[in-house]
């Protein structure tokens, strides 16, 4: 069971959404603009927040940026559109997910499930990869190119250490979209290409450890 924070000024989609995450037994609280997700965040703990972008008072952007000073809690970013430059903002800002509306119900609670998973799946061994300045601490979640720390996105983070774990294998786009976003993925698989052009691009000098397997997906050269 999770706490939920619904932010979206359509009263109708937040009762929808609402709806389907008290079925999955999940607590929920609403907003209905950007200014009143930030105060709520404040005075709660949270551990999803749905936000959409286009609202009111404060936009889903301007409320992410405000909530990243204070808590790390994972957001999922609702849109009524669907242009990559929405999506690259996003996940630069820390978002976990992004959802082009219209979405189904099923949708938002298979993306939930899946945040949720990942959350509940950390575990106590410290796993470290290193290669000459390259340090991926998956365990802290920590990325250090040439002693500096890189901030990523949730997403990124997630998708990187995917690829480490399963290093010098080839893995397609397809199991990478059903094992970092989950099995149900309903989204377009563009998501993967904006998140893997965000990756290399934090990589910097260490772009070149991911391979790119033309017409197949993708391995993380170990060597």
């Amino acid at each position: 069971m999770a706490k939920i924070l619904i932010c979206d000024d359509e009263a109708g989609l937040r009762a929808v959404i609402k709806k389907y995450a008290e079925f999955e037994n999940h607590k929920t609280a609403e907003a209905c603009d950007g200014a009143q997700a930030v105060a709520a965040c404040k005075e709660e703990n949270f551990d999803i927040v749905i936000m959409d972008i286009m609202m009111p008072e404060m936009d889903g952007f301007t409320a992410l940026k405000e909530i990243r000073k204070f808590s790390n809690v994972p957001v999922i970013m609702l849109s009524a559109r669907g242009e990559e430059y929405d999506k690259v903002l996003s996940f630069e800002l820390g978002v976990d997910d992004y959802v082009v509306k219209p979405f189904s119900s099923k949708e938002i609670m298979l993306r939930i499930a899946a945040i949720l998973r990942r959350l509940g799946n950390e575990t106590d061994n410290h796993v470290i990869f290193k290669k000459d300045g390259f340090i991926a601490d998956m365990t802290a979640h920590k990325v250090i190119i040439d002693g500096i720390q890189v901030e990523l996105a949730p997403k990124v983070y997630d998708l990187l250490f995917y690829l480490i774990r399963n290093k010098n294998i080839a893995v397609s786009r397809e199991k990478l979209l059903a094992d970092v976003w989950g099995y149900n993925y309903f989204g377009d698989d563009r998501t993967l290409d904006t998140h893997m052009k965000l990756l290399r691009k934090a990589l910097g000098p260490y772009e070149n450890q991911i391979i790119t397997l033309r017409g197949l997906g993708y391995r993380f050269e170990e060597s």
